[in-house]
């Protein structure tokens, strides 16, 4: 009885329901989105979870929030994206109107917050660890790791590098490196940037790929030709070389590396996007979206694509995992973000180093490990589960 109304209830829901019950049904699936979802909070909340400055502190009988004094546009990003998600995630309404009420929502308070926050550029640690010292505060709240990324323990006279939980006076549960910083608190800031390059890259990739690929497969002959021309022009871009040449003349920015990212990684977008834009452009209900009038960006990205997005996740899934690496890869060759700590930083760090560190290549080796391995994971899934045999054995399992 039990099977019958599970096969009833399966038969009325959606492809793209089917398609994500049968990416998440297997374990490895699901331990790659439990990575993601950690990752993506440790993001978020960074400056709550690890940060030399007070959550909450009484100051001679006055409330205060010093971490809120320091407040960046970046913080407000993260959690303005966050948070919107949340709230959007259960409205019943249509998934690109969705889309636009949250750029909106994130780009208006995150311009907001560049216009009116104005944290201290310098910041001096030792000034919050001498009122908990000297008992200046009533009481205090302290993040669960009281260290900031950028936190070198200078003032205090004491840069060395410590193994883990080695330090007499204070705790380090991952140690420190060269330079007397945290590493816990850098592989937790550090996670902003996995994050970020890897959804901005693939974003900018996809849109582009998308929008040429759509037009590739819709309107086929030279159009057609054209865009094929044009893709294997940017797949014979080494990226590597061309990310390593703007580095060199221009600085290293972790802007200008999602940006080149994405306009040289589109290409493999526009390729599923054109194969099933030319499977689909024939189908009845496209033909009568034709007959009834419809605009062509009607008919193109809100009949044609959403039929035919399953191929683009797994790419996409996969392309996150390619720009994660890729960041990694020239942050350790010491051409990634200078004032940003980065897990390709932080290996760079254990191979200068005279003597062999463990946990200085341990900890942000595992997390990029870990994490380019949760995408792969969610990409294989996805393929199988679009796979019609495949999905068939898993859906009868």
């Amino acid at each position: 009885m039990t099977n019958g109304i599970n096969t009833t209830k399966h038969m009325s829901e959606s492809h793209g329901k089917r398609i994500l019950r049968l990416t998440f049904s297997g374990w490895g699936a699901k331990l790659g989105l439990f990575w993601i979802f950690l990752l993506v909070f440790v993001a978020v909340f960074a400056p709550y979870l690890a940060n030399s400055m007070p959550l909450i502190a009484s100051e001679k009988g006055v409330l205060t929030l010093p971490i809120l004094r320091y407040t960046t546009a970046e913080d407000v990003l993260m959690l303005s994206t966050f948070f919107g998600v949340l709230l959007l995630w259960r409205l019943k309404i249509n998934l690109l109107k969705k889309l636009w009420i949250l750029v909106i929502i994130v780009l208006g308070l995150t311009f907001s917050a560049q216009i009116l926050l104005t944290p201290p550029k310098l910041i001096v640690y030792d000034t919050f660890r001498d009122k908990i010292t000297h008992e200046d505060y009533d009481w205090v709240v302290l993040p669960p790791i009281p260290y900031s990324p950028r936190d070198y323990l200078r003032d205090s006279g004491d840069t060395s590098l410590e193994a883990p939980l080695s330090a007499d006076k204070r705790i380090h549960i991952m140690g420190t490196d060269d330079n007397g910083a945290d590493v816990a608190s850098r592989m937790i800031h550090a996670s902003r940037i996995a994050l970020i390059i890897g959804f901005v890259a693939t974003g900018i990739a996809m849109v582009i790929g998308i929008f040429i690929g759509g037009q590739m497969g819709y309107f086929s002959g030279w159009i057609d030709m054209f865009g094929m021309r044009l893709v294997e022009i940017f797949e014979a871009i080494p990226v590597l070389f061309l990310l390593l040449t703007f580095v060199a003349f221009f600085g290293r920015s972790i802007y200008m590396m999602m940006i080149i990212i994405g306009i040289t990684g589109w290409t493999g977008y526009a390729r599923y996007v054109r194969a099933e834009f030319l499977k689909l452009r024939k189908q009845d209900y496209v033909q009568a979206a034709i007959a009834s009038g419809l605009p062509l960006h009607s008919i193109l990205f809100r009949h044609i694509l959403p039929n035919g997005v399953a191929p683009l996740l797994v790419a996409i899934s996969f392309g996150i995992a390619s720009a994660i690496l890729t960041e990694a890869t020239l942050s350790f060759l010491g051409l990634g973000a200078v004032d940003a700590p980065s897990w390709g930083q932080m290996l760079n760090q254990a191979v200068k180093s005279s003597t062999f560190n463990w946990w200085m290549a341990a900890f942000p080796g595992g997390a990029i490990f870990l994490t380019v391995f949760a995408y792969n994971l969610i990409g294989e899934a996805l393929r199988d589960a679009i796979d019609p045999q495949l999905a068939g054995r898993v859906g009868v399992n």
